[in-house]
């Protein structure tokens, strides 16, 4: 049976604890980051800090969820929507690959299968918050681009999850498995070519 999830209790200081916390965990990272330099980050008193967040596991992924609304909303502020399928393609693949394969997107990956057994809903609100958004936003731009005459296809959600799974080819799994530590702007521009180019073979008009 799955533990009772602890409520987050929200007041006058949670956006300042969580601004600290923010940048304590991208300094340090979950192992690294200590509740002391949290609270002194924040400037808040660990009393406070425990008010709102019991579990510093819960305040990492307050952190995360938050961090994933943001950079939904840049890569939707920065790709330019109305452009042709391989322009599209090139800045959302280069976007969500940069951001998963940041030591910040292991780290948020690792503890949503970490804790998906005590706090299932966590990682709910992890993907309801990032990547079903861009899913969502990127199935809408493939209706319009089809309807543009420059795509065909037949299940646009389908068409954007496979657009995903194209853009993590090698390296992603490279990172999760340990056997490399890190990805370079010349891996990621190689593999998000790769998939645009196989997804537009594919779908291309």
């Amino acid at each position: 049976m799955n533990a009772p999830s602890p409520r987050i209790r929200k007041g006058r200081k949670f956006d300042q604890v969580l601004e600290g916390a923010r940048a304590v965990f991208m300094a340090d990272g979950f192992e690294g980051a200590s509740v002391d330099e949290i609270a002194r980050v924040a400037a808040v008193s660990k009393a406070t800090l425990y008010s709102y967040f019991p579990d510093k596991r819960l305040l990492f992924m307050e952190v995360a969820n938050a961090e994933c609304v943001r950079q939904s909303q840049e890569a939707l502020d920065s790709i330019e929507m109305d452009a042709p399928p391989r322009a599209v393609l090139g800045q959302a693949g280069r976007h969500f690959l940069r951001f998963i394969t940041s030591t910040f997107g292991q780290q948020i990956f690792r503890m949503c299968v970490a804790e998906s057994d005590r706090f299932p809903e966590l990682g709910q609100r992890f993907y309801n918050s990032g990547p079903a958004v861009m899913r969502a936003e990127m199935a809408a731009y493939f209706e319009e681009a089809e309807a543009r005459g420059e795509l065909r296809i037949d299940d646009y959600i389908l068409a954007a999850d496979q657009f995903g799974e194209l853009c993590k080819a090698d390296v992603w799994a490279r990172l999760i498995f340990g056997v490399s530590k890190s990805v370079t702007p010349e891996e990621i521009d190689r593999v998000v070519d790769g998939a645009v180019e196989t997804f537009m073979a594919r779908y291309g008009v």
